[in-house]
């Protein structure tokens, strides 16, 4: 992210867009169950804490505790719509935001951290409009339980985009909108920004080189202020997507009613989980991100060299 030296060939675009996605994809695989395990924690305790005799505790205690009463797959579901999310969502917000940073920096050879933000929350906005339905579904698959008495809404990932569409509305796909758009541009700004800033100040001062070390402690460092800034948003997207019709008029009301009814506890459940999740997907993603964007490169070069 940070810029590169002289000796340094600047990836394209459509080389970062594409970085970014499988990076991202890659990194949701292996952490999907800690997002189920606080989307749990987020809703279920909150809205559900005593209708199926089941609590959860912990990170591990909640991944636990679906795996023995649902099964290891359920850990799992809503992956489809989230793979689908990070091609439609990550790759935009990440792969877009060099090249914005760059249009906002207007020729200036180090860019301001004015432009840095600014690029995060344009690249963020647009990211979120587009990805928004696979995030509704995703939501929805991983809060759904059998154990509550109740026939699971939905049998699967398309299952969903057809009664969401069917049984509520096409806008409904884009229910929560507001939430996630304030989730995502603090998450989009305080997550790339600060892997920018920070991997930028390791190898201007000289601390690490720009390689993979560098790139895991940039990203351990933003995985947690991004987790701090954008946990309250985050648990109120959640929850609001989750509601059935008529539950929460409004993403304030539902904001409201947790902080009446939870205190303000409630908008820190599955901090941890948050926590780990993020900062563990933004290893993956991250070092997997600058690798594939350096052997992409050095592909295309060969294949120049060639022709």
């Amino acid at each position: 992210m940070v810029s590169p030296t002289a000796s340094d060939v600047h990836p394209t675009m459509a080389i970062k867009i594409v970085s970014a996605g499988v990076s991202a994809c890659l990194a949701d695989v292996i952490t999907f169950p800690l997002d189920t395990a606080k989307v749990r924690l987020q809703v279920i305790q909150g809205e559900f804490p005593v209708s199926s005799g089941i609590t959860y505790k912990g990170v591990l205690g909640t991944i636990t505790t679906l795996a023995k009463t649902e099964g290891p797959m359920k850990l799992y579901s809503g992956l489809p719509a989230g793979l689908q999310r990070q091609i439609s969502f990550a790759s935009l917000r990440i792969g877009l935001y060099d090249s914005v940073q760059e249009y906002f920096t207007s020729g200036n050879e180090t860019p301001s951290l004015g432009s840095k933000i600014s690029a995060g929350l344009t690249t963020g906005g647009v990211a979120v409009f587009i990805g928004q339905p696979t995030e509704v579904v995703k939501v929805r698959l991983q809060a759904q339980s059998h154990l509550h008495g109740l026939k699971p809404r939905y049998t699967g990932t398309y299952n969903a985009y057809r009664i969401i569409v069917t049984t509520e509305s096409f806008r409904s796909l884009w229910k929560g909108t507001t939430p996630n758009l304030l989730r995502n541009v603090i998450i989009n700004c305080t997550e790339l920004v600060t892997y920018d800033l920070m991997k930028g100040a390791l190898v201007r001062n000289k601390i690490l080189a720009d390689d993979v070390p560098c790139h895991l402690l940039s990203a351990f460092v933003a995985g947690f202020c991004t987790t701090l800034l954008s946990s309250p948003a985050d648990v109120v997207k959640t929850r609001f997507i989750n509601s059935p019709p008529g539950q929460y008029t409004s993403v304030p009301r539902c904001a409201m009613a947790m902080l009446h009814q939870e205190g303000p506890s409630a908008f820190f459940k599955g901090f941890l989980p948050s926590f780990l999740r993020l900062a563990s997907w933004n290893l993956i993603m991250f070092v997997s991100f600058e690798q594939l964007k350096r052997e992409l490169m050095k592909s295309r070069q060969t294949v120049d060299c060639a022709t």
